[in-house]
């Protein structure tokens, strides 16, 4: 059984844990506010643009000129996986999730005789990935400085992936992110951004439009700029996502860490109340005995 010294300081160390998990609670909260505005305000932009792109897809499906990022290379037995997770721990599953969902994924290609390929973003990501597909990571981007995503931190990550696709190294490209639903929901999400593939839901209207040039021409501008607006729009996600799984996290951090303490006093209060009683029935032998 502790001592009463160690009682003591196990209460100071939950105590400065509790301060610094209560600390970062609301940091987290202070950062999750401007992360939510900042994907809230992309989604309608990113609505809108795939809304169009559904549009011109579906009047250049089918034509042997279409673009190689909407057509593709005919094949998809290389799959490459980018995989995007935080830089910084402490929240929660919100990493080992996404994670989970591209080890299943990786899984079941290879189990279809596919050559699965890896690329992450955040090194969380990568540390976990490093122990069942270290042999798949093909390369890693570093976002650890960046204080504030913006769309040239995403064109980066985009420029990385195309090279790869001009260069031949993969057929399939498939981001992996969290879907940010509320501050104890972030949902791990797949989106194919290789061959271009609108995600369910963005229909081609039915009006007809004229383009000028032809709808190729466009497309072979616009996809580009598609897979680097699907990315960005995902790393504001998962921006999100994290200080909201990180405040979540920490709130129970500090709950758990209140508990602890009451226990913790409680049992100290018992151990002094019994060295207390020890030395009274001490004294009163000793006197007895006199």
């Amino acid at each position: 059984m502790p001592n009463l010294k160690d009682l003591k300081n196990r209460i100071a160390s939950v105590k400065s844990t509790r301060k610094i998990t209560k600390a970062m609670q609301m940091v987290a909260a202070a950062k999750l506010r401007r992360a939510q505005e900042a994907a809230e305000q992309s989604r309608p932009y990113t609505e809108r643009f795939l809304a169009v792109m559904a549009g011109l897809s579906s009047a250049a499906e089918g034509s042997d000129s279409a673009p190689k990022l909407l057509a593709g290379t005919g094949s998809d037995k290389v799959q490459l996986l980018v995989v995007m997770t935080s830089e910084r721990g402490l929240c929660g599953g919100f990493n080992t999730n996404i994670v989970k969902l591209a080890k299943t994924h990786a899984t079941k290609l290879q189990a279809a005789g596919k050559t699965v390929k890896i690329l992450t973003v955040g090194k969380k990501g990568r540390d976990q990935l490093k122990r069942d597909f270290g042999d798949n990571l093909i390369g890693h981007i570093d976002l650890s400085d960046v204080k504030r995503m913006s769309y040239g931190d995403a064109q980066g990550v985009a420029k990385d992936v195309l090279g790869r696709f001009d260069e031949g190294e993969f057929d399939v490209a498939t981001i992996f992110f969290g879907k940010f639903q509320n501050v104890v929901t972030q949902i791990p999400t797949a989106q194919q951004i290789i061959p271009f593939a609108v995600p369910e839901g963005y229909e081609a209207s039915e009006t007809l439009y004229d383009y000028e040039p032809d709808e190729e021409a466009i497309l072979a501008d616009l996809l580009p700029r598609a897979v680097a607006t699907a990315i960005f729009a995902a790393l504001l996600e998962n921006a999100a996502s994290e200080q909201g799984a990180r405040m979540s996290a920490m709130d129970n951090a500090t709950r758990n860490a209140g508990d602890m303490i009451d226990q913790l006093t409680i049992q100290y209060n018992r151990s002094r109340q019994a060295v207390i009683t020890n030395e009274l029935i001490e004294i009163i032998s000793g006197a007895e005995a006199l």
